[in-house]
């Protein structure tokens, strides 16, 4: 797989146009409203067949799959025709699921459009939707024939989403390359490239997450399961937002049962509290929160296991811990980080 970067990043497209018959794009609507014009241009002298779906997690699920799966049909896509996903995690998660089982796969690229997406979630073959409000229930794993990331896209993005990725940037620090400790709202561009590479490096070795990869999940399991259970409530979580707080309590784990030093878990909460935004945690159950965690796919023997870390750089992977270590690093993330 390979990974492109800049203004140019596009121009790979164009390499693209004598491989397939036919070219899908696969977006949302808002993506659809600000970038239209750019999908006709992205391969010159080509028809490219649009697939417009509603914007948001809420969208990633089996309805929108048929409904990608009878535009693929009504276009007469084969396994030669190209799927191009334009847009957030969703849009790459959903696309690069829809494509990988049609006619058993065809090909697909991922352009992604928010930061989070560029540095985590358009990267690494991992493609699934929500069942039943669990997180990514339903999936596989399939790598996109190529990524082009291109950073003009957060131009047009919101303070909150572009915030939304600053944590899954910081979790590098922690599980593999401590640089990125010096991450801050206002230097971020500086640091999508590396993200972008640490990830796709770490997914080289282990691709089906059967062992290094695992550290990849950091803050993770805490985080699905906010996400999980505000997936449905008003005042819903951005995967970034779930997974910054899940993190904190990934660093209150690591002082119990990984002697990581106190000052990390200092450090990452004036971190937070510098470059995000406090939340309005609002209906928090933590026995409800806790029943997800119950279900997370990565559990083992029916326990979750976590990824702790003992210092930045040195990760800990299927830790086992105590449901009430569990529920504790949970009840004080309303505390620390509410409104």
């Amino acid at each position: 797989m390979n990974i492109f970067f800049g203004d140019n990043a596009f121009l790979h497209l164009s390499t693209l146009r004598n491989n397939y018959d036919k070219f899908f794009v696969l977006t949302d609507e808002n993506i659809y409203k600000i970038y239209s014009t750019l999908f006709a241009s992205l391969i010159p002298d080509k028809e490219i067949i649009k697939i417009v779906i509603p914007e948001g997690e809420h969208g990633k699920n089996i309805e929108n799959i048929m409904f990608i799966w009878n535009k693929l049909i009504d276009g007469n896509a084969g396994r030669d025709s190209l799927l191009i996903n334009i847009g957030g995690g969703t849009i790459t998660d959903i696309g690069g699921f829809a494509a990988s089982c049609y006619k058993r796969g065809i090909d697909f690229v991922n352009i992604p459009t928010t930061l989070l997406a560029m540095i985590d979630a358009s990267i690494g073959g991992k493609n699934g939707i929500n069942f039943n409000n669990y997180k990514n229930q339903i999936g596989l794993f399939s790598e996109p024939e190529s990524i082009i990331i291109n950073p003009d896209f957060l131009k047009s993005l919101n303070e909150r989403d572009l915030l939304s990725g600053l944590a899954e940037m910081m979790k590098y620090a922690f599980i593999a390359d401590s640089s990125f400790l010096g991450l801050d709202r206002d230097n971020y561009m500086e640091f999508i490239e590396k993200a972008a590479i640490t990830k796709d490096e770490i997914v080289g070795f282990d691709i089906k997450e059967s062992g290094l990869r695992k550290i990849l999940n950091f803050g993770h399991t805490i985080g699905h399961a906010l996400e999980s259970y505000y997936l449905e409530k008003e005042n819903y979580l951005t995967h970034g937002e779930a997974v910054a707080l899940g993190m904190y309590s990934s660093l209150y784990l690591s002082v119990k049962y990984c002697g990581l030093d106190e000052k990390w878990l200092l450090f990452y909460e004036m971190w937070y509290m510098a470059n995000l935004n406090p939340l309005e945690l609002n209906d928090f159950n933590v026995d409800a929160i806790m029943s997800f965690i119950s279900h997370d796919k990565k559990n083992k023997g029916g326990k979750p296991r976590f990824v702790l870390i003992s210092a930045p750089e040195k990760p800990h992977i299927d830790v086992d811990v105590s449901m009430t270590d569990i529920k504790d690093s949970i009840l004080i993330l309303k505390t620390k980080f509410s409104k």
